[in-house]
């Protein structure tokens, strides 16, 4: 039976949340009272801490690693067809598929969340939702869409493709590598159970003290956060260690692919910054759980310190975002231009020095938090220093495309999409930088149009770029490409109709996490909310033509773009080693155009997917 690795996990599960919340019970009994959580939350924390281990033990850590710690031999049979993508598995491509499948379901959750967000405020006063359910929901819609764009393309498309890009078999660490996986399940878990332990009304970045007071919809939503931070961590760890040690013969670090480098560019951060916003949640937790007072003023806490602690990671977080996305959307640009990527040392120079800079710009999040004036002006600068790097990457984009034979595929069209809305990100995001503008604009729905320009017109139009690319080598068919360009162009116009509109009832002086407004806004609201459905209706057509396609596509052949690339000389979809025989790197990856130029040798598979 396919669910029995997760029924088994569940089971174990509970019998280890019984046993922590019986031990949280007993202690809390022998302890004094006023040294003691109030009510269920310490039974809560401990009974999930545990909970979480007897889940992964039960899903198959302890077959596939845990039984070899005490001399037992390994259980680890791999399973064929469907339901490997129900078991702890050490393939790299079915990790992948577990995680962007994951994702786009987390990504269709929190888009209906937006739809009921959007369906409140198209009208003043209360209309669907009061102010603490809507601030519930709004941060569940941020929190589930911080964790796609952390996740879909490094968990997602990296996991898959990379150790293919750089002709290596598997990650450096495959069991570590499953494990980061099977801890995100119970992170859904405890955001979708979150409404109804009261919610969380902070937003994703749950400020104390509020976030220490109210319901304990908060606590599930703290070990939500902290659970996913140690799989990004993981994965950080992962990808670093596989790049480093793991290249195919030849693949010197100046034939590495672009998208590798985006996401190691991006690992280095997701193992160092993502340290410290767990410290800030844990330290939440104990003030909520046992009574510390990190975030007390009255007993002699900080506030101010969590928005440092978290920002000094949640900046450089929009990095771990945003990096993958440019080193998609060049692969794609590059191939489908037929042209060599522009500039190819300054990019990955570019995204050494993103890297660098995202860990001291944090405190323009702090501009209007009460911080020493005479800070300004120098994070003002360093904030403004960091776009030098960033259009490094934009205008090699440029460069790239200038001149080149496009091809307007689905793929190419979505990465076209990503230049001109990151464009706009940009360029918004300098009044952002700006002390004098950002005192204006701070807290109203500029910001949150910025946000989503470049986030979701840059990393999220990045992801459907990758999932129309990869998708033949991923399942060994062909998508309905006359369904992509709909998709493409529905959702490409009603998104910028969507966003552009927002930054102008932001200039008005509509405050975002608010449920009501003044009555003059009524219209500029009416018209983004009318607006976003239409929006949100165009993913329906990628939903049928994923699932149409996956199900009864045409037969993908090993290259169907003719690409240069290591992945693309296996089959459709890869075997299980990878490649037919051990791969060999020759040449740049990028050299379209030089007559006789070959990237790599690794036993090019002909015609069509087995």
């Amino acid at each position: 039976m396919a669910l029995i690795p997760i029924i088994r996990g569940l089971v174990f599960a509970a019998i280890g949340f019984a046993v922590g919340g019986g031990l949280a019970a007993l202690i809390a009994g022998l302890a004094a009272p006023a040294s003691a959580g109030a009510g269920a939350e310490p039974i809560i924390a401990l009974g999930y801490l545990l909970a979480l281990v007897g889940w992964l033990l039960g899903v198959g850590l302890w077959d596939a690693w845990a039984r070899e710690w005490f001399g037992l031999p390994l259980k680890q049979a791999e399973v064929p067809g469907w339901r490997r993508y129900f078991r702890f598995t050490t393939d790299h491509k079915v990790i992948g598929v577990q995680y962007l499948v994951t994702f786009l379901v987390v990504f269709l959750l929190a888009g209906l969340l937006s739809v009921l967000l959007r369906l409140e405020l198209m009208a003043p006063g209360q209309t669907v939702m009061g102010p603490n359910e809507f601030n519930s929901v709004m941060g569940l819609h941020g929190i589930m869409m911080v964790a796609v764009a952390v996740a879909a393309i490094i968990g997602g498309f990296a996991n898959f493709v990379l150790p293919l890009l750089i002709g290596a078999e598997d990650v450096a660490f495959p069991r570590v590598n499953a494990l980061s996986y099977w801890v995100v399940p119970p992170v859904a878990v405890l955001l979708l159970a979150s409404p109804l332990a009261g919610g969380f009304d902070t937003g994703w970045t749950a400020y104390p003290p509020l976030s220490v007071t109210n319901a304990t919809g908060q606590l599930l939503f703290l070990l939500a956060f902290i659970t996913f931070g140690l799989s990004s961590i993981l994965g950080g760890l992962n990808f670093l260690a596989t790049v480093i040690t793991l290249r195919a013969p030849g693949m010197t670090w100046g034939r590495l692919p672009i998208f590798v480098w985006s996401v190691f560019s991006a690992a280095i951060i997701s193992l160092t910054a993502t340290q410290v916003v767990a410290l800030a949640l844990i330290t939440v937790v104990l003030d909520r759980v046992v009574g510390m007072s990190f975030y007390n003023a009255g007993q002699g806490g900080a506030p101010l310190l969590y928005q440092h602690l978290f920002w000094f990671y949640s900046h450089p977080a929009v990095y771990i975002m945003i990096l993958p996305g440019f080193g998609l959307a060049l692969e794609v640009l590059t191939h489908f231009s037929r042209k060599p990527l522009f500039a190819y040392k300054w990019v990955v120079g570019g995204f050494l020095g993103i890297v660098g800079l995202s860990f001291i710009v944090w405190a323009h999040h702090l501009f209007t938090s009460g911080m020493p004036d005479e800070l300004h002006i120098p994070f003002m600068i360093l904030t403004e220093l960091i776009s030098v790097p960033t259009g490094l990457v934009f205008l090699s984009a440029l460069g790239t495309i200038w001149m080149g034979r496009l091809w307007l595929n689905t793929p190419m069209l979505f990465a076209l999409a990503f230049v001109f809305n990151f464009l706009i990100g940009g360029i918004t995001g300098i009044f952002l930088a700006d002390v004098p503008t950002d005192i204006h604009l701070q807290d109203t729905y500029f910001v949150v149009a910025h946000f989503h320009y470049t986030i979701m017109g840059g990393e999220v139009f990045a992801i459907f770029a990758g999932l129309y690319y990869w998708f033949p080598k991923i399942t060994g068919r062909m998508f309905n490409e006359k369904l992509g360009q709909i998709h493409f162009w529905w959702m490409f116009a009603a998104y910028n109709a969507t966003f552009l509109a927002m930054f102008w009832v932001g200039l008005q002086g509509m405050n975002r996490r608010v449920a009501d407004y003044p009555a003059p806004l009524a219209g500029g609201n009416l018209l983004v909310s009318i607006l976003s459905f239409i929006l949100a209706l165009s993913f329906l057509v990628f939903i049928y033509n994923v699932v149409r396609s996956w199900a009864r596509g045409p037969r993908a052949a090993a290259n169907p773009w003719r690409a240069r690339t290591l992945e693309w000389q296996t089959s459709s979809p890869p075997p299980l080693e990878n490649f037919h025989q051990p791969p060999r790197v020759l040449e740049h990856p990028y050299d379209y155009g030089v007559p006789g130029s070959v990237h790599a040798t690794a036993g090019v598979a002909e015609g069509h997917a087995r």
